[in-house]
């Protein structure tokens, strides 16, 4: 294949793969880019319960008590310390009932519950559930898993197509923009990519172990590996960590660990309050929460009689898990993010930095930046293919005669090896082209494609 073919193949890919990337690259980068700023905005929707009077002050016992008394039959799950004096305490509880719902209470440093928050319906979790299921559940993840991974194909396409090849700096670094309206959209798409290309390929590579097929796939050659030690602490495809129950959502063992216990924390030795003043005594990175014993999956991992403090930082390698014996109130374990895996610190780091919190501002600005970048990128490139697309078909790039692309199968192949739903489109592309196109010649021209039969 000449240089000019192999360019007019790969300018094929990038633009098949632009066609169905773009519409959700510019959803998961306005969700990404908001999901980024999560401390600000969930500190901005916990205002009504902040700089409040802290003068004749209960205790935590005594606060959880109002949450749950103004949710007859309801279980305490968790315990939020406040974090800042003069906050409300947050007290998760699960309603009565044999579903799952949940309530976040927030309740007065003087005991009374000022307000309450459905933890499904916070901002943060709809963002979230946007970026990672587009609110379509399990087949939401795959297809945005499969976003991602034609979006990577993309990427590395793009930069095939902007190498300068003997061209000055002008177009290759920054746009040319009094040179035409042609030249300038092209300049700005291509130059945007470039910039943009690095940063964007770590955002996609670091949200890989959160997709559905990915994700699994990885945690089974980790189990298969031993590489892992703990539980995983992220999850896969919009489920939880380990999907082996938060506290949010697998509630049986809880519910039945405190059946007939209208208040747990009397019948130990050790009371909340006392776990409080211990859990404020080692500092933790905010949010740190309480567990009472019988708190299920990662909060009771050290036994059913023991209380747990956790830090639930966003920012992974400021972790901690700590728990105590409910009658001594003697530390038990402490599990610390420098304690897991190699694998699993790496992946923790990458997790941090998708999120925006590894570095504090600095990676949030650096994430908005990618953000905007990739929707300059997506919309330039849509304006690029509006302007030169013809009144009959989408307008693909013209074919290249010559089939002989056994240069560019390696790369194909690796790329479709690495990730797994891109081999699987692109099967189901070739099955398309081979059985159904022949026989849907008005369709085959309207995607560009007759000239594989011709050529």
């Amino acid at each position: 294949m000449d240089k000019a073919a192999l360019y007019r193949t790969v300018w094929r890919w990038h633009f098949y793969a632009s066609l169905f990337v773009i519409p959700l690259v510019l959803i998961l980068s306005v969700t990404g880019a908001t999901y980024l700023f999560r401390p600000q905005v969930e500190r901005w929707e916990e205002r009504a319960w902040q700089n409040l009077p802290t003068a004749n002050a209960v205790s935590p016992d005594h606060q959880v008590q109002a949450a749950l008394g103004a949710y007859p039959g309801s279980k305490l799950h968790t315990y939020r310390l406040p974090e800042m004096e003069g906050d409300a305490a947050l007290v998760h509880i699960g309603l009565a009932g044999s579903g799952p719902a949940m309530r976040d209470v927030f309740v007065s440093p003087q005991g009374e519950v000022l307000g309450a928050l459905d933890p499904e319906l916070r901002i943060m979790k709809i963002v979230q559930r946007i970026h990672g299921q587009l609110l379509l559940g399990k087949p939401g993840s795959w297809l945005v898993e499969l976003a991602a991974s034609w979006a990577i194909a993309m990427i590395l396409t793009g930069l095939y197509l902007w190498w300068p090849r003997q061209r000055g700096f002008a177009g290759v670094l920054w746009p040319r923009l009094s040179s035409g309206p042609k030249a300038a959209w092209r300049d700005m798409h291509a130059v945007s990519g470039f910039w943009v290309s690095g940063l964007a390929l770590l955002l996609l590579l670091t949200g890989l172990p959160w997709a559905d097929v990915w994700g699994s796939a990885f945690k089974t050659i980790r189990a298969e590996m031993g590489w892992v030690e703990g539980k995983q602490d992220w999850a896969i495809g919009g489920g939880t960590p380990d999907a082996d129950g938060h506290a949010g959502h697998d509630h049986a063992a809880m519910l039945a660990s405190q059946s007939a216990m209208p208040g747990v924390i009397r019948l130990r030795t050790m009371s909340l309050t006392d776990m409080a003043g211990i859990a404020r005594r080692e500092n933790l990175a905010f949010p740190v929460l309480i567990a009472p014993p019988g708190a299920p999956g990662r909060f009771g991992r050290k036994g059913a009689d023991n209380w747990t403090v956790r830090s639930e930082s966003a920012n992974r390698p400021l972790r901690t898990t700590i728990s105590y014996d409910g009658t001594s109130g003697m530390e038990v374990s402490r599990e610390t993010f420098a304690d897991g895996h190699p694998i699993d610190r790496v992946v923790g780091y990458g997790v941090a930095w998708h999120e925006g919190q590894l570095l504090g501002w600095i990676n949030q600005l650096i994430g908005l930046l990618t953000a905007v970048m990739l929707v300059t990128v997506s919309v330039t490139g849509f304006v690029m293919w509006r302007r030169r697309k013809p009144r009959e078909g989408i307008g693909p790039p013209p074919r290249a005669a010559d089939r002989k692309i056994a240069r560019l199968l390696p790369a194909a192949i690796g790329l479709a090896i690495f990730l797994p739903l891109l081999a699987a489109s692109l099967l189901i592309m070739v099955m398309f082209d081979c059985l159904i196109l022949p026989r849907l010649p008005r369709l085959a021209a309207w995607l560009g494609m007759q000239a594989l039969k011709s050529s």
